[in-house]
């Protein structure tokens, strides 16, 4: 047995030595980023530029030669509570000014940051232990099923460990901070800053939303409505996913899974139509691809997101408005999360829906759905000139 002094000691030393390792091979890594860098990322980097095109290019860009801008980012955690876990998620912005000289470089005002000027929004939720594999899809079998994987040891410490309920909160909430600030008339944000990729994340919210016909039994949106509205049905979400329409650029284009997009975009905003028109209208011109767009309308036509008359198609009536009706359910349910000061009785959670009076939770891949449908939201916005 060694004295205590001793073994002080010789714990000292096996942290040094552990932690010196550590040091040099963070050392190594980072010197292989740095030459990635200064070889190549660097170059994509424009530091020297003339004011006065700059300044130019402001005021042809945005009308004005100040900008406000925000940059946004997000923070989580989830800690157990007796039998509960609460997950926190929350995202906050650094706002300010910048300014565009002729005959010097911008500078860049940061607003003052007291607690009535910082923008903020956060929400927790606290979740018996048990409920948790309900709620997240990440203790679901697989991507195909709609049953909580048997394999898996589902002790309270490995839910709690491999929770993503946080993450999503977290998400959620910095797209729609960033929203909600370019939306408010009083901030006349013109640049937002997101420490996320855009293109990842939105490949990534497409592919966690894909299975439609897990729909049913995973989300919780299905079947909601706002107020006396027709309750959102698989149609409506559909159609949503890849609501970014812009016909100069071929988005999204007319072939694979897209395919049913640009058709359904074609007959609403040029419908009626028919078949051989629509073929026109997405410049299909080879026979493979004429049959894949006949086979699409069939499908458009069974699954009743479409109607045809007299040989032309046009979209169901009922699909015309998905947009508005997406917006109001992103709207409803992040300030539901985020803004509301009072939870409903009927609905003591923020992470909770009524549909047909029962209570239910909202799943992660609810969550994953609003989060895209605030990302779409955004891109669709038209960007004012400032006068």
């Amino acid at each position: 047995m060694s004295s205590l002094s001793e073994a002080i000691k010789r714990t000292s030393e096996v942290l040094k030595q552990g932690a010196s390792t550590q040091v040099l091979d963070y050392e190594q890594r980072f010197s292989c980023l740095k030459t990635l860098y200064d070889d190549l990322l660097s170059g994509f980097i424009r530091m020297q530029f003339k004011p006065d095109k700059a300044h130019e290019t402001a005021e042809e860009f945005f009308g004005t030669s100040t900008i406000r801008f925000a940059g946004v980012d997000g923070t989580m955690y989830s800690r157990p509570l007796f039998d509960l876990v609460i997950f926190f998620g929350g995202a906050y912005a650094s706002t300010g000014t910048i300014t565009f000289h002729e005959k010097e470089l911008p500078n860049i005002k940061y607003d003052a940051k007291t607690i009535q000027q910082a923008a903020g929004i956060s929400s927790v939720v606290p979740i018996y232990v048990n409920e948790i594999p309900e709620v997240d899809h990440t203790f679901f079998e697989n991507e195909d099923s709609d049953k909580i994987d048997p394999n898996q040891q589902l002790t309270d410490q490995s839910i709690i460990n491999n929770a993503t309920i946080a993450n999503w909160i977290m998400t959620f909430a910095e797209y729609y901070l960033a929203y909600k600030l370019i939306t408010d008339p009083n901030q006349k944000i013109r640049i937002m800053l997101l420490d996320r990729s855009l293109s990842i994340d939105r490949a990534s919210l497409i592919y966690d939303t894909a299975k439609r016909e897990l729909w049913k039994t995973r989300s919780s949106l299905i079947g909601y409505r706002i107020g006396d509205s027709e309750p959102f049905d698989i149609n409506d979400f559909t159609i949503a996913r890849q609501s970014v329409w812009n016909e100069a650029l071929g988005l999204p284009p007319p072939r694979g899974d897209y395919l049913g997009h640009p058709i359904i975009q074609s007959v609403k905003t040029k419908g009626p139509l028919t078949e051989k028109q629509i073929q026109l209208e997405l410049k299909i011109e080879d026979e493979k691809r004429a049959k894949r767009v006949a086979r699409q309308l069939k499908r458009l036509l069974e699954e009743q997101m479409i109607t045809e008359e007299n040989q032309t198609f046009r979209l169901n009536p009922k699909y015309t408005d998905v947009p508005e009706r997406i917006k109001s359910l992103v709207k409803k349910l992040g300030d539901q999360f985020f803004l509301s000061k009072t939870v409903s009785a009927k609905t003591p959670s923020v992470m909770k829906v009524l549909i047909d009076g029962k209570e239910q939770w909202l799943k992660t891949i609810d969550i994953a759905f609003l989060t895209l449908f605030t990302m779409h939201i955004i891109a669709r916005m038209p960007v004012p000139k400032l006068v």
